[in-house]
């Protein structure tokens, strides 16, 4: 990165040439050697099993960018043994030596940024700047769980002096690791939303294994290399790949287990919930489950603001984000003059390989995926009226891969199911609406609250801050309607449905929610 240009999700859509120059070079030595076999890294060891799968580009499936471990029961086992080992040593380090060695693990985060984010958009289908953003995200939530430590001093506190008389009574909190913590993480933000907590956990003196999506082994697999290189203890820190079904289950289910940070889907995140309630006692479980998040659009809206936050934020990452803006409700005075520019800037976006400078939608990440998107559509052109895109792409250098087209949907009932299912694809849909109150009764009557946006004057956005159910809300974004969070900036997190802990990651609550308060009591 350069020295002069801080790369967030806000400041990417202008970037140095340095950084496209850097990219190619690591994406060109990535081609050269696909295909290769990695194992797994427990207690600071490469792990091979008897089972592979291999990890395919969404771009063209015909690609093999990797060999991975199909792990096992014996597998989870073994990593969350490793972990309990390394427990006394890490967890009774001094507090600043353990940020010492966490801080190197995200310069060296740093240092390979092209190398990952090259890597991510090949395996995930993130166009090339999202890419490079993730990474450098990545290191920054490290960074500020760091900071907060330091800011905290350890989270060693003096109390009261308990009033006795011919004594003399110091009382100190202190908050303390809680012992092996699992992270288990999504497929579209494979870099922060697994080195986030992963560095959380760590700072705070807990041990770690890691288990990244089955679509997603390599970008976290080149994460943890990041950390063994910066020296931390073998078993600190444990990666393991396989199925959710079997090595997931087998992770959730075990008692060697001490806290939990889920981030994916609300269904998967609610069985995890249910499932670890089943342990011998209540332990800490952080979930992040997604969101469906809107969009208002006043009628003092500045229009040409509003038409690219949303685009932005509908479209990124193929709409295959919890953020991503998936709806939105827009005053009648300024409908008919906002919707034909929406659909303009939509048919703009380039579609395509998403290691390509110019192009802004990759594929979607699996069969899956292009099948529901396949599904949506056909149940959107039934109810309302899809203004652009609602097809997949099949033809020439789309053959092989998972892509689909950019799409906006008007006239569907409010009553339809659809505003309220999160699609997790690029599909968007707009409503007409006679007022801002009737706007935020729809935007609100949802399950989720994770992120929202909003377009008006100084005095509505007061009122839109004041009304609105999310964790992060944006007002007169261009650079994202609902997306764009950044450590230290926009902590992220959501209420209701989209989150558990009511405390937003890379801001100032998250930390503590990886340790427990003891009481230090000394009577002298």
């Amino acid at each position: 990165m350069t020295e002069s240009f801080k790369l967030t999700y806000a400041t990417m859509f202008t970037p140095p040439e340095e950084l496209h120059t850097q990219f190619d070079k690591a994406l060109a030595a990535h081609k050269a050697r696909l295909g290769q076999e990695y194992g797994m890294l427990i207690d600071g060891k490469d792990v091979f099993a008897p089972e592979k799968f291999e990890d395919r580009s969404p771009t063209n499936t015909d690609v093999v960018l990797g060999i991975f471990q199909k792990g096992s029961e014996t597998d989870a086992q073994a990593a969350l043994a490793a972990a309990r080992r390394a427990f006394p040593l890490w967890s009774h380090m001094k507090w600043e030596d353990r940020v010492a060695l966490v801080r190197k693990a995200a310069d060296e985060i740093d240092r390979r940024i092209y190398e990952i984010g090259a890597a991510m958009a090949m395996e995930v289908g993130k166009n090339r700047m999202e890419a490079l953003g993730d990474v450098a995200e990545t290191a920054d939530l490290i960074r500020y769980s760091c900071t907060q430590m330091e800011k905290n001093n350890g989270y060693l506190v003096e109390m009261g002096r308990d009033p006795l008389v011919g004594y003399t009574s110091t009382n100190y909190s202190i908050l303390r690791p809680y012992g092996v913590w699992l992270v288990i993480s999504p497929f579209n933000f494979p870099g922060a939303l697994t080195g986030g907590p992963t560095g959380a956990a760590l700072v705070a003196g807990n041990t770690v294994v890691m288990k990244p999506a089955t679509d997603t082994p390599w970008t976290v697999r080149l994460l943890a290399e990041c950390f063994r290189a910066a020296g931390l203890p073998d078993g600190v820190f444990n990666y393991v790949t396989g199925p959710g079904r079997t090595l997931g289950q087998a992770l959730i289910d075990s008692p060697e287990v001490d806290g939990v940070t889920f981030t994916g889907s609300f269904d998967v995140g609610m069985g995890i919930y249910r499932s670890f309630a089943n342990g011998k006692f209540v332990r800490p479980i952080i979930l992040e489950l997604g969101g469906k998040n809107p969009t208002i659009v006043s009628r003092h809206a500045d229009l040409e603001r509003a038409a690219t936050g949303i685009i932005r934020s509908a479209f990124g990452l193929q709409g295959q984000k919890c953020s991503a803006c998936s709806r939105v409700y827009i005053e009648d005075a300024v409908y008919d003059t906002l919707v034909p520019r929406l659909v303009e800037l939509t048919n703009k976006l380039a579609i395509g390989d998403p290691t390509d400078r110019s192009v802004y939608l990759g594929p979607v990440v699996n069969k899956s995926s292009y099948q529901d998107f396949k599904d949506f559509t056909e149940e959107l052109s039934q109810a309302g009226t899809i203004l652009t895109g609602g097809k997949v792409l099949t033809q020439g250098e789309y053959a092989k891969g998972y892509f689909c087209q950019p799409t906006l949907v008007a006239d569907l009932p409010l009553t339809h199911r659809l505003w309220k299912h999160e699609m997790f694809l690029p599909i968007t849909t707009l409503a007409r609406v006679n007022s801002l109150d009737e706007a935020m009764q729809h935007a609100n009557d949802v399950n989720y609250g994770l992120t929202a946006g909003f377009f008006g004057s100084k005095e509505e956005t007061r009122w839109f801050f004041d009304n609105i159910e999310a964790g992060v809300t944006y007002a007169n974004r261009p650079q994202g309607a609902t997306t764009g969070a950044w450590p230290g900036f926009q902590p992220f997190g959501g209420w209701k449905g989209s989150g558990s802990s009511g405390k937003n990651g890379g801001g100032l609550y998250y930390l503590p929610l990886y340790m427990h308060e003891q009481i230090w009591t000394t009577v002298e």
